[in-house]
């Protein structure tokens, strides 16, 4: 049984299209199998989550006298210019040079659809032709000639999930991430993402209609790495900015790491066969990922355990016989929304399928950058003999090792080198002022540690960010094997 675009096209127009969204064909399908590839017509699918990699193409019109735009910022936050003298592409991430990560290039997007006035500033250098030097005004969406969103890789079809086992709090492009495996966070929408429901590409490609924000846009190619090979393809997309929606697209602040655009899209799935029909059947218990240890930034970052959708969704993991919590970050609520104004376009007749002129590549896997200069890491360059002390240690004896070896911290372990905390020069002083006698009173039983096989660059970001000059390193058991420094790092790791 085949059924062709053309075809559906027909019955969309006369109102006898058969449209289902992604969540109720898996049912549908496994009542009869046959029936549901003959009788239904479009599957609807939605998702909605923070995107990185998108941004907006913008055509601002010539000034009287023209100027040859050199720089541009829309509400402070810069856009790139070479491309003509009045074209820019403002990108999601880029962040507002007074504001931080409070506002990018997101927001201004999310504030042009809002139909808010931005101010935009511009300088130049003068030629005979564009002699003017430098502009400033306000500007809305309605005055640009051309405004389309242009987001380079989006809609992943799945997403890895992020937990954290150091015991400090990070803040990464997954969200929080809470210490000692305390959340699992992850993103996409499972059985109702998109590409979930096409893994082939056999319907979606070049040219391929789809819901974009609001509006009626299209891909354009594959997005950047696109990897099918590993299960996480990607699409470029197009779509006029003027015609979408706030309910469907908005600027994100992810604390502590930028900005993000939260991009709705939906592609309708043309039932054109069997395998289709099966493929939108998917279900989350069939969708699995890595739930990868993100406490080790690097990409060969360790595998917690594989998990799937339905635990993800469920709101709680299993991780070593202790039950995590989990969080989306995406919005379940506004992808079923999508879904539902889809399938009510094409009810309507406001939206047609196109056949795609072009299949995204199905083969391609996503590389890594290749980097010429050598890594350097922990072990290279840290100390190995580390000073420490034992909790049984009296203040007097601590103080004298500190003196003894002009340092201003140690860390304490019990007979078996393994780390239960850290004392500095400060802890003493008060101490003795305070007239405490007992190490294990004063030492500091949360300490930030580092691994043997971590990045120098990951140290010092992690230095630098808890406002210290040393960490102790630690092996697997939590044994002291050595101590690294931000000298260390100045003057024998000399990191970029």
């Amino acid at each position: 049984m085949m059924k062709t675009i053309k075809e559906i096209n027909e019955k969309i127009k006369k109102g006898e299209a058969v449209i289902v969204r992604a969540d109720e064909m898996p049912e549908i399908y496994e009542e009869n199998p046959k029936r549901a590839a003959k009788e239904v017509d479009i599957v609807t699918t939605g998702t909605f989550g923070a995107m990185c990699s998108s941004g907006a193409l913008l055509n601002f019109g010539h000034s009287d006298p023209p100027i040859k735009m050199q720089r541009i910022w829309l509400n402070n936050v810069e856009a790139y210019t070479g491309l003509a003298a009045v074209d820019a592409y403002l990108g999601a991430t880029q962040l507002s040079e007074d504001r931080g990560f409070e506002y990018g290039g997101a927001h201004v997007i999310e504030d042009l659809v809002k139909g808010v006035e931005v101010n935009l500033k511009a300088t130049a250098y003068r030629t005979d032709c564009y002699p003017r030097k430098e502009v400033e005004t306000a500007i809305t969406l309605d005055d640009m000639n051309q405004a389309w969103l242009l987001n380079p890789r989006n809609c992943y079809q799945k997403y890895n999930a992020a937990i954290n086992s150091t015991n400090t709090l990070l803040q990464t492009y997954m969200g929080t991430l809470l210490p000692n495996f305390g959340n699992v966070n992850f993103s996409g929408t499972g059985e109702i993402s998109p590409l979930n429901n096409d893994p082939n590409y056999e319907t979606i490609g070049l040219g391929t209609r789809i819901f974009l924000c609001g509006a009626k846009g299209h891909v354009i190619s594959e997005g950047t790495q696109h990897s099918p090979k590993t299960g996480f393809g990607t699409i470029f997309v197009q779509g006029d900015l003027k015609e979408m929606s706030p309910d469907f697209i908005a600027g994100a602040t992810i604390p502590n790491y930028g900005t993000s655009l939260f991009v709705g899209i939906g592609i309708p799935i043309p039932i054109l066969n069997e395998d289709v029909a099966k493929s939108t059947a998917v279900r989350n218990k069939d969708i699995t990922v890595n739930l990868f240890d993100y406490g080790v930034p690097r990409r060969t970052r360790p595998v917690v355990r594989e998990v799937n959708y339905e635990e993800l969704f469920s709101g709680k993991v299993d991780i070593n016989g202790k039950k995590v919590r989990t969080s989306s970050q995406s919005s379940m609520k506004v992808s079923h929304k999508i879904m539902e104004t889809l399938g009510q376009w094409v009810e309507d007749k406001e939206f047609f399928l196109s056949k795609p002129i072009k299949n995204l590549p199905g083969d391609s896997e996503f590389r890594p950058l290749k980097v010429k200069e050598e890594t350097k890491f922990v072990a290279d360059i840290m100390i190995k003999k580390a000073i420490t002390a034992y909790q049984k240690d009296s203040l007097k004896k601590v103080s004298e090792i500190l003196v003894k070896n002009a340092i201003d911290q140690i860390p304490i372990v019990d007979s078996n080198n393994k780390l239960v905390g850290i004392v500095t020069t400060w802890d003493i002083t008060k101490a003795l002022a305070k007239g405490e006698k007992r190490i294990s009173e004063i030492m500091t039983k949360r300490v930030i540690t580092s691994r043997k096989d971590e990045p120098i660059d990951v140290v010092a970001r992690r230095l630098d960010k808890n406002s210290i000059g040393s960490t102790p390193v630690v092996d697997e058991d939590n044994r002291v094997i050595g101590i690294i420094t931000m000298a260390d790092i100045i003057h024998r790791g000399v990191s970029k």
